[in-house]
């Protein structure tokens, strides 16, 4: 899952996009509404977590600038106002949860896992294909019982493949929703990560490549 953390205060950002990464997710980071504008039309992201008072463009006018535009991305609001009636404003401007600061990281975390099943058609918390089993909260894969331990890009690959549920997922897409925005397209950054994961899940093969398409889990 493709993610975008904006927040100026630098050690924050940095923090939250490091725990999310922990969780598998690809993060990018902006410090200003201007930049967080910029990702966010160049980009394909599934969450958004917004700071409210932002430099250069408020968070306010970044939300309400997201949601006009048809973003299917999800906007997780966060604020030091305790305030209901802030909370609820935020609301009204299309953000689709809110937290407040301080706020514990799981919490984050739990609220990014939500608001990201929900950015695209509706799909269980746990994904389920093939006797391969993904739990996104705990960080789980198993296949037939068996427990699959999986590096975060592996995760990351094999959850898009499965929420794809058997459609063809090309390595570009991949590499939108597993990667951050550093990532240089022209590697073979995800014919490796997928030629990992088939080995770790063993035999028979369930990852099948699709010539000139991309790969899926049938």
């Amino acid at each position: 899952m493709r993610v975008l953390v904006v927040e100026d205060e630098p050690m924050l950002a940095d923090a939250i996009a490091e725990w999310l990464r922990e969780e598998a997710h690809a993060v990018d980071v902006a410090f200003d509404g201007a930049a967080a504008l910029e990702r966010a039309d160049i980009n394909d992201y599934d969450v958004i977590v917004l700071d409210r008072d932002l430099p250069a463009v408020h968070g306010d006018d970044v939300c309400r600038t997201l949601v006009n535009s048809g973003t299917v991305a999800r906007v997780l609001m966060l604020t030091a106002a305790a305030d209901v009636a802030d909370r609820v404003n935020g609301l009204g401007l299309g953000a689709d949860d809110y937290l407040t600061k301080p706020f514990a990281f799981p919490e984050l975390s739990a609220r990014v896992h939500a608001l990201g099943r929900r950015s695209r058609p509706a799909v269980p918390p746990v994904l389920r294909r093939a006797g391969i089993s993904l739990d996104p909260a705990r960080r789980e894969v198993f296949r037939d019982g068996r427990y699959v331990p999986l590096s975060r890009k592996e995760f990351a690959v094999l959850a898009e493949l499965l929420r794809a549920d058997g459609t063809v997922v090309s390595a570009e897409q991949l590499l939108e929703k597993a990667w951050d925005e550093n990532a240089d397209p022209f590697t073979g950054a995800v014919r490796l990560a997928v030629l990992k994961l088939r080995r770790k899940l063993g035999g028979p093969p369930i990852v099948e490549t699709v010539t000139g398409a991309g790969y899926r889990i049938p």
